[in-house]
C-alpha cells in the first residue's frame, strides 16, 4: 500500500490508475480507524478495482478547539488496518497542503438540512466544513464511488444532497453502522471513554432499542417516542443534546410516526459527544432491534437512504 501525502503525487498516481482502467473508491476517514471503517473498505474493495483511503482530521469541521486537539491521532495503526482491509492508498496530507496558506474557498449548503440536529447543536459551519472538505477530496481524488457509514445519518444526507447539487460525478453509497457487542455503534471517539463512561454509554442502544420496541408495540406519538429514550439514557446518568424523530429524506421534525420516520440522538458521556440512529418503519415488525445487533453485526437506517442510480 501506497502512503501519499500531496495532492500533486495523488493526481499522478490516480491517472496511472485511470490510463489501467480502474475504478477508483474513496473511503474518506478522520482516523482511528475501526471495523466500521473496515467494512467501508471491504466494500470498496468488492466495487472498486483501487481503494484510496483518506485519513485527514479536518480542523474546518470542529467548532471546539479541545475536540479538535483530543481527537485521536493514529496514523502508524490506520495505515496497517487499511492496508489489512484491502486499500490501495493512503492519503495522509497535512492542514496545510488541504487548506494552503491564503485558503478563503467554502463550499455551503444552507437551509433546514444543514441546520437541524447537528446543525442546530454544532452551529451551521460544522457542515459547511464537511461539505468543504469533501468537496477537496473528491476533486483530489476523482473517485468513480465514494463510500460513507449510515452512523451520521445527517452527514450521508448532506454529502449526497452535495454531489447532486454540484452534479459532482461520484456515486454515493452508505453502509450500514457497525456495532459492538453490547449495541454500541463503533466509533473513533469511542476510545476516548474511560472504562465507568463507556458502560454508561450503552445506554444510548439500549435508548434506541426502548423506542422500536415501543413503536413496535403501536406508539406513534413522537413526544411518547422520545421520553422512552430520555428515561434510559436519564437511569444511566445521561443527558441527550437531542433526541429526534424527522422525516428521513428533509430531517423535518415529525409529530407522529404515520411513515419511514428516522431516530436520530446526540447524547454527552464524559468528555465525548456519541451520536447514533435507526429508522423506524413497518419493516421493524418482523425485524430485530437493529440497537442490539452482535458483535461486528449493523444496524441504522442506511436502507431507506435514497440511492441515486446515476452519478451526480
Amino acid at each position: 500500500m501506497l502512503i501519499i501525502r500531496t495532492v500533486a503525487e495523488l493526481r499522478a498516481h490516480v491517472r496511472g490508475l485511470r490510463a489501467k482502467g480502474h475504478i477508483i473508491g474513496l473511503v474518506p476517514t478522520m482516523g482511528a480507524l475501526h471495523d466500521g471503517h473496515v467494512s467501508l473498505i471491504a466494500a470498496s474493495s468488492l466495487r472498486a478495482t483501487s481503494t484510496i483511503v483518506s485519513l485527514f482530521v479536518n480542523p474546518r469541521q470542529f467548532g471546539d478547539a479541545s475536540d479538535l486537539a483530543g481527537y485521536p491521532r493514529t496514523e502508524e495503526d490506520d495505515a496497517a488496518r487499511a492496508q489489512a482491509a484491502g486499500a490501495a492508498v493512503l492519503f495522509a496530507p497535512s492542514v496545510g497542503e488541504v487548506y494552503p496558506d491564503g485558503y478563503s474557498a467554502e463550499v455551503r449548503i444552507s437551509g433546514p438540512l444543514t441546520e437541524r440536529l447537528e446543525g442546530a447543536h454544532r452551529g451551521p459551519e460544522h457542515f459547511h466544513g464537511v461539505t468543504t472538505v469533501v468537496t477537496k477530496l473528491l476533486n483530489m481524488v476523482a473517485p468513480d464511488v465514494v463510500f460513507f457509514g449510515a452512523k451520521d445519518a445527517q452527514q450521508v444526507l448532506v454529502v449526497r444532497r452535495l454531489v447532486r447539487d454540484l452534479n459532482l460525478p461520484v456515486d454515493v453509497v452508505a453502509l450500514p453502522t457497525v456495532r459492538e457487542a453490547d449495541g454500541l455503534a463503533l466509533s473513533s471517539r469511542n476510545v476516548r471513554l474511560s472504562s465507568a463512561d463507556r458502560r454508561r454509554a450503552v445506554a444510548i442502544p439500549r435508548a434506541i432499542a426502548a423506542v422500536v420496541e415501543a413503536y413496535r408495540a403501536g406508539e406513534l406519538d413522537v413526544p411518547a417516542l422520545t421520553a422512552r429514550a430520555t428515561a434510559v439514557l436519564a437511569d444511566a446518568g445521561l443527558t441527550a443534546e437531542y433526541v429526534a424523530i424527522a422525516d428521513p429524506a428533509t430531517l423535518e421534525p415529525r409529530a407522529v410516526v404515520d411513515g419511514p420516520a428516522l431516530l436520530a440522538l446526540a447524547v454527552p458521556v464524559g468528555p465525548v459527544r456519541l451520536i447514533d440512529n435507526t429508522l423506524l418503519s413497518p419493516v421493524l415488525a418482523d425485524s430485530p432491534v437493529p440497537a442490539l445487533s452482535g458483535a461486528g453485526r449493523t444496524g441504522g437506517y442506511v436502507q431507506q437512504v435514497p440511492q441515486s442510480p446515476e452519478k451526480g
